[in-house]
């Protein structure tokens, strides 16, 4: 048999576990109630360690990539894999503290890449994936959460400013008009000519005067 202890509750809790015990029917058991509530609360705390709950979790920063403690790391070379493991706020590889490059050196024997030839599984993967993968899917989640966010309009101090900002707006437009009108001219406007007979005009001393078009043209 397990080992007890009395632990004091609240009553009013204690009477919120009878009634719902009492609601889902058959007989309460309070001590099997309360070790599920216990249970179940550890589980979501270890759930939120796992989620990088910034009170709790440790682990290593690799340039833009955090790998949580616990994080696996695998490179494969010659046909055999290395693994290593974040503990705490290192990479363990063989017993000692490593940065990812030398890793990859020291498992690859020889100079590598640590993007290209190391894997990662963290604690809320199901996968390893190539640390270049996380890191270019890192950067665009951040990408895109930057995006997203709205671009807060500027805010004048007081009255005055508001006031300075209207005026130097509104002479900026004219200039703007007064230049473009100086570059590109309007056209000026057609002259209607008056092409009505005057008195005497069909006097016969004007008719010498007078020459049609074609006579000068082809003349």
């Amino acid at each position: 048999m397990d080992a007890s202890e009395t632990i004091p509750i609240e009553r009013r809790l204690l009477e919120r576990l009878t009634d719902h015990l009492a609601r889902r029917g058959g007989a309460p058991d309070l001590q099997q109630a309360l070790n599920a509530a216990l249970e179940m609360w550890l589980g979501e705390q270890l759930k939120l360690r796992i989620d990088n709950d910034p009170a709790s979790v440790r682990g290593y920063q690799w340039k833009t990539v955090f790998l949580p403690e616990g994080t696996l790391l695998c490179t494969r070379t010659y046909g055999e894999s290395q693994y290593a493991r974040v503990h705490g706020e290192e990479i363990i590889f063989q017993g000692r503290a490593v940065t990812p490059n030398r890793l990859a050196h020291w498992a690859g024997r020889g100079r590598r890449n640590a993007w290209n030839d190391i894997y990662v599984r963290r604690p809320q993967d199901k996968f390893y994936i190539r640390a270049q993968r996380l890191r270019a899917q890192l950067a665009q989640e951040l990408e895109r959460v930057t995006s997203a966010l709205p671009v807060p309009a500027p805010v004048a101090s007081n009255s005055a400013e508001v006031m300075s900002a209207v005026v130097t707006a509104l002479q900026a437009s004219e200039q703007t008009k007064l230049a473009f009108a100086a570059l590109f001219p309007s056209p000026a406007p057609d002259v209607q000519r008056d092409c009505s007979q005057g008195e005497g005009w069909n006097l016969p001393e004007r008719r010498k005067y007078r020459y049609r078009i074609e006579d000068v043209a082809f003349s």
